[in-house]
């Protein structure tokens, strides 16, 4: 089953003079597939990826998350489908290092407004299925750089998305981390959660069950 569709896409950003970033997107990507999109800098991989992630709209072209046509969606009901629908893991983590490792994993839960008393069960599971669940109290800016990531990963599959996309998970890591991040995304995709990575880690190229290439605003396989 498709959870990803996205047709002609086109990004055109309106300076002077106007720059085409995407010139024609067509994706496509199945329920427990694994994905990496590779390009150089510049190619477009991070407006592609805010596209799908729902932070940026296309200038042209139909995306369809989950069946869902995306291009008519009031801001709300954007909000809402990435709350419920996506997970965004981020090279630099982007967690809180005053705030605890359960702290951090309840923010986001209290920002998708899920009730108190499910919060508990929730962020006892992830931290199991992350191996944190010793590092509950710590204050994160304690933790090393693969705990951040796997506490990154962790934050992403709170909701059960559907859709985890991934920036540059392992470029920071050493051997050892990257391959217990590829293994939590294993997990995922295992679980029909589809999982999109930009990268630059030929890692991850070796990984991924499809590598696609992003030139001069266009993919090919």
């Amino acid at each position: 089953m498709s959870v990803l569709e996205l047709q002609d896409i086109r990004k055109t950003y309106m300076v002077k003079p106007p720059v085409e970033v995407l010139k024609g997107v067509d994706l496509t990507v199945q329920a427990g597939e694994r994905v990496a999109i590779v390009g150089h800098s510049g190619a477009g991989k991070s407006t592609l990826l805010n596209i799908v992630g729902l932070l940026d709209e296309p200038s042209d072209g139909s995306y369809r998350l989950a069946g869902e046509e995306t291009k008519s969606l009031a801001a709300r009901q954007r909000d809402r489908l990435r709350a419920n629908m996506l997970g965004f893991v981020f090279q630099d983590y982007h967690v809180l290092g005053h705030r605890t490792v359960i702290e951090n994993l309840e923010l986001k839960l209290a920002i998708n407004s899920v009730p108190l008393k499910e919060r508990k069960e929730m962020v006892d599971r992830v931290l199991g299925q992350v191996g944190l669940e010793h590092r509950g109290d710590s204050l994160t800016r304690l933790l090393s750089g693969g705990e951040k990531q796997r506490l990154a990963i962790g934050r992403a599959m709170l909701t059960s998305p559907q859709v985890l996309l991934a920036d540059e998970p392992t470029g920071n890591l050493d051997q050892q981390n990257a391959n217990t991040v590829l293994h939590l995304f294993d997990e995922q995709a295992a679980g029909d959660v589809a999982v999109v990575v930009i990268t630059h880690d030929e890692r991850i190229s070796n990984w991924a069950d499809r590598v696609l290439h992003l030139i001069d605003g266009r993919i090919a396989q």
